[in-house]
């Protein structure tokens, strides 16, 4: 292949389209992180309060939930892939790219309970068959295919500070290989896990040295047995937990094809009561259960003992109901809410006896992500990422493959409704000849 000069044509453009594409990636997730700033912070404090008020989401949210709808039910695209399918690396248009921006710039900093990584993913996709055409570039359907991925793979590894992470997940999401790919990787994750527990726990008991690539950096508390029992239970919970809020999320999809305006707005506003509720309950800010929780899990992981027990409680229950509405009717990505919610749920549990902060963090954060994304490697590469701590990866590993085998052995809920395009005229519902 490498010897086809269209081939290496391609190769050179996909890696000239990556330069625009982060360049766009970042400004899009400066401003998505700008305007959180400012409308959940700033703004607040300008107005003389210390944070958010309790009711601060009721009117953000509700314009979310309207703009988002409008977005889906006029524009091309859609806004982008309902989130409760997961992430997708197909079917990125440069078409739908208005629409993609409005509901992501609009819905994310408002509250919804999702990340900016699907919004990116279409973004790229979508900038580099537009610069594709601009230079009049020849396009056959796999070419278009290959600038997708291209463009895709540069604007997600802008979000994750790592092009590793975006090249394997977009591998993954891709589904390169097929289900064999899976059938193939899993038993090779597992056995590569449990090797590197058992590994680990022999050199911790013996004392020999058998060489290795450490290079001094501070140790964590050595791995120990109860950590792995833990994982054992906490991981298929955590799992099942997610795996019900994304069959929650298609149930709303299903519900916001009908009347999407109307249905999407009151989403928005029972995403709204939700955040309400949680700061209502706990006296602490309405943003830690909005948003997709991406700088909450960084100031849980630095300060957990700023979280008392019933504020973990309370935000683990109201949004994950967020989470569910969110999944089924905004637009963004779940990535960071079900880290988070792993996290805090790591948290939460971190005081059994044997476990620990670390461990705990480390498959929450495995377990959920695995069970919202469903792929299991690119879920450990980036929470093995997050946490820096490479003494954790067979746990992270073991977490990950527990979630997975789960996930997939439970019913799967409504299938997710075809994103079909938006008529010219009014929108009639099945079965009815009124508009």
């Amino acid at each position: 292949m490498l010897n086809r000069p269209e081939y290496r044509k391609a190769l050179v453009f996909c890696g000239l389209i990556g330069i625009p594409v982060a360049l766009i990636a970042f400004w899009f997730l400066a401003a998505v992180n700008k305007l959180e700033r400012l409308i959940w912070q700033e703004w607040p404090q300008d107005l003389g309060w210390k944070q958010a008020p309790w009711w601060w989401g009721l009117p953000l949210l509700t314009v979310a939930g309207l703009v988002v709808g409008v977005v889906v039910a006029r524009l091309p695209g859609r806004g982008g892939h309902i989130p409760a399918g997961g992430l997708h690396a197909g079917g990125a248009t440069k078409e739908a790219l208005p629409g993609v921006l409005v509901a992501a710039l609009v819905g994310l900093p408002l509250g919804a309970v999702l990340g900016p990584e699907a919004p990116l993913i279409a973004l790229g996709g979508g900038l580099a068959l537009l610069f594709a055409s601009l230079v009049r570039a020849p396009q056959t359907e796999a070419s278009r295919g290959l600038l997708a991925a291209a463009g895709s793979a540069a604007s997600i590894s802008a979000l994750f500070g790592n092009p590793l992470v975006g090249a394997v997940l977009l591998m993954e999401v891709a589904g390169v290989g097929g289900p064999q790919l899976y059938a193939v990787m899993l038993p090779a994750l597992l056995a590569s896990g449990v090797g590197d527990m058992i590994f680990t726990g022999f050199l911790h008991w013996t004392g020999f040295e058998t060489g290795s690539l450490d290079i001094g950096l501070p140790e964590p508390p050595p791995l120990d047995w109860p950590d792995v029992l833990w994982v054992l239970v906490l991981a298929p919970v955590i799992a099942f937990v997610v795996h019900w809020i994304f069959v929650g999320g298609r149930f709303t999809a299903g519900l916001v094809t009908t009347h999407t305006v109307r249905n999407t707005t009151l989403c928005g506003i029972g995403v709204a009561v939700c955040v309400t509720l949680y700061a209502v309950s706990t006296g602490r800010s309405p943003a830690e259960a909005a948003l997709s929780g991406e700088a909450a899990l960084s100031e849980l992981a630095k300060d957990p003992h700023a979280w008392p027990v019933g504020a973990l409680v309370a935000v683990l229950a109201f949004k994950a109901l967020a989470y569910a509405l969110s999944l089924g009717s905004l637009r963004g990505g779940p990535v960071f809410p079900s880290l988070f919610l792993g996290g805090a749920a790591g948290v939460l549990v971190a005081p059994l006896p044997g476990l620990g902060l670390v461990p705990a963090m480390a498959a929450g954060m495995a377990a959920s992500l695995t069970a919202a994304l469903r792929v299991p490697v690119s879920s450990v590469v980036l929470v093995v990422l997050l946490l820096g701590n490479v003494d954790t990866v067979a746990l992270v590993v073991l977490a990950s493959v527990i979630s997975f085998v789960v996930v997939e052995m439970l019913p799967q809920g409504p299938a997710i409704p075809p994103v079909s395009e938006p008529a010219s005229g009014p929108a009639r519902r099945p079965g009815s000849t009124r508009p």
